[in-house]
C-alpha cells in the first residue's frame, strides 16, 4: 500500500511568528524585513490566536486620520477567526481547501499548538515530487 502524502510531509516548521501585544509598527517592519505577506500570531504557549497579514495592516491606513503606530497592537487588527488543518491531512484535501478559499497559506495545528504552516507552493512541490505525468 502506498503511503498517503500528508501536510506534515511538506509543511514549513521553522515559522516566523508575532505576539498579540506587538505593536502594529513592529508587525509591519517584521513582515517587510522577512519578505513575507503574513505571520501567525501565537501566545506564550505557542497556541495560535490569529494571523496578521499585509492586508490587515492596510486596514489601519485605510481608516485615515492621525494615529500612533506604537499605540496600535497586532491584536487590534489581526484576523482572529483562522481556519487550521491537522498535520495528518492529505495534500489532496488541502488543495481543495486552497481552491475554495483565498488563502495563500494554512496554519497547521496539533493539540491546540501551532506546529507548522503549509502554502499553495508547498502543495505544488508535493505534486511535482509525487505525481508522475502521463507520457
Amino acid at each position: 500500500m502506498i503511503k498517503p502524502i500528508t501536510v506534515k510531509d511538506y509543511m514549513a516548521t521553522n515559522l516566523l511568528t508575532l505576539k498579540a501585544d506587538d505593536t502594529i509598527y513592529h508587525a509591519i517592519k517584521f513582515l517587510l524585513k522577512h519578505h513575507i505577506s503574513g505571520a501567525p500570531v501565537v501566545d506564550d504557549n505557542y497556541k495560535l490566536i490569529g494571523i496578521i497579514s499585509e492586508k490587515d495592516c492596510l486596514k489601519l491606513i485605510a481608516k485615515g486620520g492621525s494615529f500612533n503606530l506604537y499605540d496600535v497592537t497586532v491584536a487590534d487588527y489581526m484576523t482572529k477567526k483562522v481556519e487550521t488543518i491537522p498535520p495528518e491531512m492529505d495534500i489532496y484535501y488541502t488543495a481543495g481547501i486552497f481552491l475554495k478559499n483565498p488563502y495563500r497559506r494554512l496554519p497547521v495545528v496539533e493539540e491546540g499548538k501551532l506546529v507548522g504552516q503549509i502554502s499553495r507552493r508547498d502543495i505544488l512541490l508535493a505534486i511535482k515530487e509525487n505525481i508522475q505525468p502521463a507520457k
